[in-house]
């Protein structure tokens, strides 16, 4: 209970700041479409619920975000392209498998310049500089150049989503597979360990809570590499097309359940390394 209420203060305080937000952006319209109907001295709580229940409100209020997703989701087929569900799913996918692709990557880069000062010098610098490119001047082009060649679906999104993710892992990788100190890399030379048993005995599990920290936030920002692509690839679905559908609408509901889908989905994932990354230290022996 000391852990939930302060959480559910904290709920209930942005639920209320959010209704109290809507009244102060609806209102101008609600205004308007009072004046329209000749509707003077309406009573406050009544203009309150007018700018809840707008069908394209500035900023929806919380149950009408909570409806679109429930009407979307539960209350229709999941194969339905209008299915916030089936959208979803799509872009899950692609997060999934570009996260698989860029903790891939993100280790082997690691590997190989922790165990290389050439590769050190020459890999980490364009590491970080591929980082400096905007991912939203990146994603058109990817999308765009691969459906040129004819790889259009899930690739694509995918390329996008491990090129975002595979930072944090190779940087967490490097931080972890270096964190051994010098004592412990002695002692492993004084048994005659060779590279591979260094590596696998002593580097391998230090480095194991920078890889899980780095993944959970790779497969957060991979999510959003999802995303990002599907904003260049209207015709492919995901959650980044409802979003873009929306935008060009104006339906701001679902602009807002689709965000809120989004975000769902990302701490879903977040957990689910996390919850890996407890079975791991368990089975290494290591104290919750």
């Amino acid at each position: 209970m000391n852990r939930v209420l302060p959480v559910l203060t904290i709920l209930i305080a942005i639920v209320a700041f959010w209704y109290a937000a809507a009244i102060w952006m609806n209102a101008p319209w609600q205004n308007t479409l009072n004046n329209r109907a000749n509707l003077t001295d309406v009573p406050l709580i009544e203009f309150a619920q007018q700018t809840w229940s707008q069908d394209k409100p500035v900023l929806p209020a919380p149950h009408q975000v909570v409806s679109e997703i429930w009407n979307a989701t539960i209350g229709m087929e999941l194969t339905s392209r209008r299915s916030l569900a089936y959208h979803g799913w799509i872009t899950l996918s692609a997060t999934l498998l570009g996260f698989a692709f860029g903790t891939a990557l993100g280790v082997l880069l690691a590997v190989a310049i922790i165990h290389n000062d050439a590769s050190d010098r020459s890999l980490m610098p364009w590491i970080i500089a591929s980082q400096t490119v905007p991912i939203l001047a990146v994603a058109p082009m990817v999308v765009v150049g691969l459906g040129a060649i004819g790889l259009t679906g899930l690739v694509p999104k995918a390329l996008i989503s491990m090129y975002l993710s595979f930072f944090p892992v190779v940087v967490g990788m490097v931080k972890g597979l270096r964190s051994p100190e010098m004592i412990q890399l002695d002692l492993m030379r004084t048994y005659d360990a060779n590279p591979w048993q260094v590596f696998w005995k002593l580097r391998w599990p230090a480095a194991m809570p920078f890889l899980f920290a780095s993944m959970k936030v790779g497969i957060a920002i991979s999510l959003i590499g999802a995303v990002v692509a599907e904003l260049s690839n209207a015709s492919g679905g995901g959650l980044g097309v409802r979003l873009l559908t929306g935008s060009y609408n104006g339906q701001t509901i679902q602009i807002w359940a689709a965000l809120f889908i989004a975000a769902g989905l990302a701490a879903v994932l977040v957990a689910i390394v996390g919850s890996a990354e407890r079975w791991v230290n368990s089975r290494m022996g290591a104290r919750a």
